[in-house]
């Protein structure tokens, strides 16, 4: 496989796209899998759904995470297949090829043993996608990087097993925001309708993902709503390490706390600050109903991710990682 930077593709050439990775596919025996670090559905589901893809066509695949799969994706299928290690190095030498979901490059995949005397294999759905990989893919319109990996299954003419279906509509699930983002629309519609018809059962994966929060994870919550600000159509919490010590809380129980915020009637945009053990620093989940792109905000501070759900870290101190974030919510409402 040999190392070239593609350019940005348009709409029309998605399938030729789809046809190069399955050429890919097919060029090596074996991949390394993984995705970003501190994964969220679409990265687990996504993932999960492509070894069992690359398990149709003969290949050998090690599916590899940095950080441990949060508590309410441990149902998922197959999920004891991934490897919870700080370097790919640990499970494949430089030769394997390494594929890459949801990841503007390799720094965020928190794993070491990636770099570019890898070959790499990029699939991704962010506007702050990059093409750093030898082949990429990169889809900003797609509803979650899930939809993507059904467009491969499809294409490779692979059997989509109710497995497969179940992790593809989790990864397409949390990825809408539960079916509510902007980029929710007939396709993503059809694709689930597809993947029910196919084995996927939509009230217990709602329930696994949606119903499964932890104590914790609720007595955090409400630290961080005991912290609610709001000013104009912008709202904003926050949590100190203090306050996770307090209620036995981790980074996994911060996952969806800025919904609560962004659900409020009247506000546009909404931003939740989780401060970083031990660093002056805090880690921001953006939203916005879509009058702001926040993926730009997001990028200014070193982040990305999509125009309504975005995220970056922020120097300290809280005030000061505040005032930073709220500037510019302030100034780039439309």
């Amino acid at each position: 496989m040999t190392h070239m930077t593609q350019q940005p593709i348009d709409e029309s050439t998605h399938e030729a796209q789809i046809e190069m990775l399955l050429e890919a596919f097919r060029a090596s025996p074996r991949f390394i899998l993984t995705s970003h670090a501190r994964p969220d559905g679409d990265a687990l589901g996504s993932v999960l759904a492509l070894a069992e893809i690359l398990d149709q066509m003969g290949r050998q695949t090690d599916v590899v995470f940095a950080d441990p799969v949060p508590a309410i994706y441990r149902t998922l299928p197959n999920v004891g297949r991934i490897h919870h290690t700080p370097s790919a190095a640990d499970i494949a030498d430089h030769s394997i090829p390494a594929i890459l979901l949801e990841c503007d490059g390799i720094a965020r995949t928190g794993l070491l043993g990636l770099d570019e005397n890898r070959p790499l294999i990029n699939i991704d759905h962010h506007a702050s996608g990059r093409h750093f990989a030898s082949v990429n893919w990169i889809d900003e319109h797609a509803c979650a990087v899930g939809a993507m990996v059904y467009r491969i299954a499809i294409a490779a003419g692979a059997e989509i097993t109710p497995s497969m279906a179940t992790c593809l509509y989790t990864a397409i699930l949390s990825d809408t925001g539960g079916f509510t983002y902007a980029s929710t629309n007939a396709d993503t519609f059809a694709v689930v309708h597809d993947l029910a018809v196919r084995g996927a059962n939509p009230a217990k994966i709602a329930r696994d993902v949606y119903f499964s929060n932890s104590i914790s994870k609720i007595r955090l919550l409400g630290s961080a709503l005991s912290n609610l600000q709001c000013e104009g159509n912008i709202a904003w919490s926050w949590v100190t390490s203090n306050d996770m010590t307090l209620t036995g809380s981790d980074a996994e129980d911060c996952e969806g706390v800025v919904n609560y915020l962004i659900s409020i009637a009247g506000i546009e945009s909404a931003v939740f600050l989780r401060e970083l053990p031990d660093i002056n620093e805090f880690r921001l989940s953006i939203r916005s109903k879509g009058k702001l792109d926040v993926a730009r905000i997001a990028e200014s501070f070193g982040g990305g991710g999509h125009r309504s759900a975005s995220g970056c870290t922020i120097q300290g101190p809280l005030d000061m990682a505040i005032d930073r974030i709220i500037t510019q919510l302030r100034t780039g409402l439309c």
